[in-house]
C-alpha cells in the first residue's frame, strides 16, 4: 500500500481517538451514506442523497440502535465558472417521527494542478412538532491525490472537511464543530467510494461539551 495512504490511515485513527478519550460526553456511530447526481439541461443538477446514522456506543457503553435516516433532494445551478447555488428539501425519520427541512446552499470551487478547495455556505430550517430551528452553516473542504499530482480512476485520495454549524431555536444558541478526515477511492469518473471518521462537538455554551464520533462510509454515483 501507497506509503501517503498508511499515513493518511494511521493520521485519522490517532487523531479522533485521542478526541473520544479527552471529551466530556461521547458517541459512536456509523454513517453510511449513498449520493447519487444526475445533469440536467441548462446547468443544472440534481443530488440525490440517503443517510441514516447507527449508534454503536454511548458514555463508553455499547448501545447498538438507529437514530435516524434521512432522504434529501437538492437541485443546483452554475452561477459562474466555478460558483453554484442550490436548495433543497430533506425529510428525516427519527422515533417514529417525521420531520421536514429546507436548505440552501451556495459552493466556490478551486481546482488546482494538486488539490481541490472547496467553501460552502449554507442555511437551513428544521420544523418538528411546535419549534423550528434555524441553522447557519460553513465549511472549507480540501481533497488532494495521493498517486502522483492529479486525481485519475483507480487512485485513492485525502478529504477533510471542517465545518461550524450555527444553530438557533426558541431562542437560545448552539455552536456545532465539525471535524472530518476522509480516504476516498476512485473508481471511474461516475463512481467512488469514500471511508472515515467525522467528530462533531457541540454544547459549548453549556457545562457538558457533547462529543459524537461517525465513521462515515460513502458511496456516490454520477448518472
Amino acid at each position: 500500500m501507497n506509503t501517503k495512504i498508511q499515513f493518511a490511515i494511521l493520521f485519522i485513527i490517532l487523531i479522533f481517538s485521542k478526541i473520544g478519550s479527552s471529551q466530556n460526553s461521547y458517541q459512536l456511530g456509523i454513517l453510511p451514506v449513498i449520493n447519487i447526481n444526475k445533469k440536467l439541461p441548462a446547468d443544472l443538477k440534481l443530488n440525490f442523497k440517503t443517510e441514516s446514522r447507527q449508534i454503536i456506543c454511548k458514555e463508553q457503553h455499547f448501545d447498538l440502535k438507529s437514530e435516524l435516516i434521512d432522504f434529501s433532494t437538492i437541485i443546483s445551478t452554475k452561477v459562474g465558472l466555478n460558483n453554484s447555488l442550490a436548495g433543497g428539501y430533506l425529510l428525516r425519520i427519527k422515533n417514529e417521527n417525521i420531520i421536514h427541512r429546507l436548505v440552501q446552499q451556495f459552493t466556490i470551487i478551486h481546482n488546482h494542478s494538486i488539490f481541490r478547495f472547496g467553501h460552502r455556505f449554507s442555511s437551513d430550517q428544521t420544523f418538528e412538532k411546535e419549534s423550528t430551528t434555524f441553522r447557519f452553516r460553513y465549511r472549507v473542504s480540501n481533497q488532494t491525490p495521493l498517486n502522483g499530482q492529479s486525481l485519475n480512476s483507480k487512485e485513492f485520495y485525502l478529504k477533510i472537511n471542517n465545518e461550524y454549524l450555527n444553530s438557533f431555536e426558541n431562542g437560545s444558541y448552539d455552536l456545532e464543530i465539525r471535524l472530518a478526515l476522509i480516504l476516498g477511492y476512485e473508481f471511474n469518473d461516475n463512481n467512488k467510494l469514500e471511508f472515515g471518521l467525522e467528530n462533531r462537538s457541540d454544547s459549548f455554551l453549556s457545562e457538558k461539551l457533547r462529543n459524537k464520533s461517525w465513521i462515515n462510509i460513502g458511496w456516490f454515483i454520477a448518472i
